[in-house]
């Protein structure tokens, strides 16, 4: 019984996209699952929060000084808007570091109105505008803080990935990461549905004190996370410190929440074909199948619970009707 985002256009279904989505509960124990709990997929930047744990969990983090906001940037997927690369950038000279320093490569601002000043400016995307040039900052501050070379910190021999894997394996109970490469050059681990969702139960758990500094940054700071119109960001802000989520590449994203009897859950949900456009309403419908947002907080996501497909023009064309096939 998988979750199904049907994209119809009109009053017909024109395409179908499949995705999965695990709960995990405090045990570790699969609550709820529609689709395979031990499917395989790569974590992509869903990973963020708990490669910056190694940071901060190494003392890295308050030896650079960073701020709260600046620790949230860690864990961001950014639209590459002023304030993100304005964090970036202090988080760099806290360091004493340059954009030359960074080895995860530049590519434009995901905000439109970023990327139109940029363009108008006559400026460059520099590594600073990378959605991921807060991690790779959290991976410098472990640089210094190790006495490391920072050329290559991104190899996967090197101590401050080392020092990551330590970390994720601790997390995740794996003696072995198998790894390929993310796209901001640094390696990203291969692992479970259920693995995925129980580190994000970790993470809103409040028994890992390093994750739990990284969960009050996320909450407090959700802007930094994603953006203008972004579900990070929204999700979050809408939630109130009671819950966050953490976005990756090729349509996944992790969940971790506090429920209002004291329980925390994890949720994972991932579109098989990888296509984000179905991510925003499976995550919205599972989440809702498991009765974990209220009607206020429904009501605050609605755009995202079954999003309207217009043409060039503006035109409605049709709309992403999403449910759990059963």
């Amino acid at each position: 019984m998988p979750i199904l985002s049907k994209v119809m256009r009109g009053d017909f279904i024109e395409s179908i996209h499949v995705a999965y989505g695990v709960a995990v509960d405090e045990k570790g124990d699969v609550v709820y699952a529609t689709g395979d709990p031990h499917y395989l997929t790569c974590i992509r930047s869903s990973c963020k929060p708990f490669q910056a744990s190694a940071a901060v969990k190494a003392g890295a983090v308050e030896a650079a000084g960073f701020s709260e906001d600046e620790i949230a940037l860690m864990c961001a997927s950014h639209n590459g808007e002023e304030v993100h690369v304005n964090t970036a950038k202090s988080m760099l000279s806290k360091l004493g570091l340059k954009p030359d320093n960074y080895f995860c490569g530049s590519h434009a601002p995901y905000d439109d109105a970023s990327h139109h000043a940029l363009i108008k400016s006559g400026v460059a995307p520099s590594p600073l505008h990378n959605n991921c040039s807060g991690k790779h900052a959290g991976m410098l501050s472990l640089c210094k803080k190790l006495g490391a070379d920072p050329k290559d910190y991104i190899d996967s021999d090197h101590p401050v990935q080392q020092t990551i894997f330590d970390q994720l394996k601790h997390l995740t109970g794996l003696e072995k990461l198998s790894t390929a490469i993310d796209g901001c050059s640094a390696p990203t681990p291969f692992l479970t549905l259920s693995i995925i969702a129980e580190m994000f139960q970790k993470l809103a758990s409040g028994k890992y004190p390093e994750l739990d500094i990284l969960f009050n940054a996320m909450s407090n700071h959700p802007y930094l996370i994603g953006g203008r119109k972004r579900f990070d960001t929204d999700f979050i802000t809408t939630l109130n410190g009671k819950a966050v989520c953490k976005v990756g590449g090729e349509a996944i994203r992790g969940f971790g929440i506090r429920k209002p009897d004291g329980s925390v859950i994890g949720v994972v949900v991932k579109v098989l074909d990888g296509n984000i456009r179905a991510l925003e309403p499976s995550s919205m419908a599972f989440l809702n199948e498991m009765e974990l947002l209220t009607d206020e907080e429904n009501q605050s996501l609605e755009k995202y619970r079954e999003p309207v497909l217009k043409n060039h023009r503006k035109i409605s064309v049709g709309k992403i009707s999403t449910g759990i096939d059963f």
